[in-house]
């Protein structure tokens, strides 16, 4: 038995675009002025961590960071809802993982409702045997324990896993994992020699053949 695990964000659905205008528009209503750039230093981050990461660098007054959190996920969940669409590939990657007999699940740092939110969305919920929000994990992506919960619910060794990730923190999770990791990376962020540790590159996952996939 194998299983392809897939990252949400980025990968499934061009999220991080809704994400970095949330974010920008959220920060301001505390006085921190983000830009794109800066929202990238946190992408693959839990939603709990990114809040943390910039009240360290910019203490606030006003708002709890729990209060930020919330704001930050409705309005992410409304952008969803309004523009969000599949990546391409996507349901073709899906569609031949399925037909190889391979268990699927989802291993993302977003929170359950979001991870319910964007399968909807995207109408591919029913290709997924088991789904997992590394909230729910001591720590989340770099700590691989969202990869190995999702494959020990799965019933498939770690070993006998391929993880799909667009981001740094999500390659190095699986790779802790002892999974296989096929990159798409962002084009802005492809260039980036840090993705050499994946076992596969590559721009989109229309690229992936079904040869491909069940070689890995």
């Amino acid at each position: 038995m194998r299983a392809a695990i897939f990252d949400m964000d980025g990968l499934l659905i061009d999220s991080e675009p809704l994400w970095r205008r949330a974010e920008i528009a959220v920060f301001e209503t505390v006085g921190i002025a983000l830009d794109e750039k800066m929202c990238r230093q946190t992408t693959g981050m839990r939603i709990d961590a990114a809040i943390q990461h910039w009240f360290e660098r910019f203490p606030w007054q006003g708002k709890s960071t729990q209060q930020l959190t919330h704001e930050l996920l409705l309005r992410v969940q409304g952008e969803v809802e309004e523009t969000g669409v599949c990546m391409p590939g996507v349901v073709e990657t899906l569609d031949n993982a399925q037909a190889a007999g391979w268990r699927i699940g989802l291993a993302s740092s977003s929170p359950s409702s979001l991870i319910t939110c964007v399968l909807q969305k995207l109408g591919i919920a029913d290709y997924f045997d088991v789904c997992c929000s590394a909230v729910d994990e001591p720590a989340g992506k770099p700590d691989p324990a969202v990869y190995l919960t999702v494959a020990r619910v799965l019933e498939v060794a770690p070993g006998r896993c391929v993880a799909f990730e667009d981001s740094l923190p999500g390659i190095r999770s699986a790779k802790a994992a002892g999974m296989q990791v096929v990159a798409v990376p962002d084009p802005a962020r492809s260039d980036d020699p840090a993705f050499a540790m994946a076992d596969l590159r590559l721009r989109s996952l229309q690229e992936l053949s079904y040869q491909t996939l069940i070689g890995l």
